[in-house]
């Protein structure tokens, strides 16, 4: 792997896939000036249908690669998956007490602010909402609004192969299963999208649940905890800059960073 100079270390950001992409937008737009590493763990993906152990020794391999690589060395990481989030980062931090971690979880809090029917659905993957993280969340919450979890087995893989016909499908199959969306008493007016790869699914959802339902992720709460998280805010006038890593197919994220992100960036494989 040919080592490029930094100005200052990277944040890292690491996902299962191409979905984390998502986070990485999100963070772009509010830390324009720092540089980034983006790693997508395709080769081991999906985590959403993977036991919390197999996701934790992913998320702690990652990490260990960026912490110990001197070309990839980072001032602070990123966890843009819930699934991950909720599987690892307490023992990543235990592990790294030096190094900010931030992680995501299903937006419930915001939904809450935004619900006037207070019946909000929840999408998400099942390793997600089987979590011990998300459970305490959830019952944190409970007696504020009435949550409608739907575990959505499938979709992050849809999406993360751009087979538009299988996220149609499911996408309908799994709202519809969450029951009447709309803006009347009884209807669920608030989606949660709690996976990092379902934003980019988000036209097809919105076509399905309707124009008055609220769609939220977790993209720029991320960004601004990021933010509020660094040492030392990049001072660098100049745009920051991007690298790409897959443990799978580099082509794939590649083609999903310029889809989704415009970013012309060639992504190299990271050994797994």
């Amino acid at each position: 792997m040919a080592e490029r100079p930094q100005v200052k270390p990277p944040i890292g950001v690491f996902d299962s896939g191409v979905g984390g992409l998502s986070i990485l937008q999100a963070l772009r737009a509010e830390l324009p000036h720092e540089n980034f590493i983006y790693v997508a763990d395709s080769g081991f993906a999906p985590y959403g249908e993977r036991d919390q152990g197999f996701v934790l020794a992913r998320a702690r391999a990652i990490t260990r690669q960026l912490l110990r690589q001197p070309e990839l060395a980072i001032q602070a990481l990123v966890i843009a998956c819930n699934t991950a989030t909720a599987a690892a980062i307490q023992q990543l931090r235990q592990d790294h007490p030096e190094l900010p971690i931030i992680g995501v979880e299903p937006a419930l809090r915001p939904a809450i602010t935004l619900s006037q029917t207070g019946r909000i659905g929840v999408m998400a993957t099942r390793g997600t909402l089987d979590s011990r993280k998300f459970k305490a969340l959830l019952d944190g919450l409970a007696p504020l609004a009435h949550f409608i979890c739907q575990p959505c087995d499938g979709l992050a893989d849809a999406i993360e192969r751009n087979d538009t016909a299988r996220i149609n499908a499911l996408s309908m199959q799994y709202t519809r299963a969450m029951g009447r969306f709309g803006s009347e008493p009884g209807d669920v007016d608030t989606l949660v999208l709690g996976c990092t790869h379902y934003p980019f699914a988000s036209q097809i959802l919105q076509a399905q649940v309707g124009p008055r339902v609220h769609l939220v992720d977790t993209g720029e709460p991320v960004a601004r905890q990021t933010r509020r998280m660094l040492t030392s805010p990049s001072l660098e006038s100049r745009p920051g800059e991007c690298r790409l890593f897959s443990t799978g197919d580099p082509a794939t994220l590649q083609v999903a960073a310029k889809r989704w992100l415009g970013l012309d960036i060639q992504a190299q494989r990271l050994p797994g």
